[in-house]
């Protein structure tokens, strides 16, 4: 039986504007750089995004102080965020999971700019959202 891999051609989009972006810059850039480039490339490709979204935090039921920022939220339902390291640790991929949790979104994209080719790691939100 064939999986269904949640949010396939959104998903598709997004990483195929970021190749373009790593192709044209290059490694090597500040997160700032490749994260503007991309908004660019978002608005040329007609992918809706929202940049730099506030993620609020609850604990039963109220609100922290604290709070997350995602770099991208695409389509209203994939968190996209984006780091430049030569290596990409498990943290980063548990921050995403975190922001998955606090968004309530099943898919969320860890795109890296630091390597020499352009990688990237889906992320799908395991847990029920209550």
């Amino acid at each position: 039986m064939e999986e269904k891999i949640l949010y396939k051609e959104e998903s598709y989009k997004i990483i195929g504007a970021c190749m373009k972006v790593h192709r044209t810059l290059g490694n090597g850039f500040l997160e700032a750089v490749y994260e503007e480039a991309l908004a660019k490339e978002f608005e040329k490709e007609n992918i809706p995004f929202n940049r730099q979204v506030k993620l609020n935090i609850f604990y039963e039921e109220q609100q922290l102080k604290k709070f997350y920022k995602a770099d991208f939220i695409c389509y209203d339902k994939i968190v996209l965020e984006i780091k430049t390291v030569k290596f990409v640790p498990v943290a980063f991929q548990a921050q995403l999971k975190n922001y998955l949790t606090a968004t309530k979104k099943e898919l969320g994209i860890l795109i890296n700019f630091g390597e020499s080719s352009l990688t990237y790691k889906r992320i799908v939100n395991t847990k029920p959202s209550h």
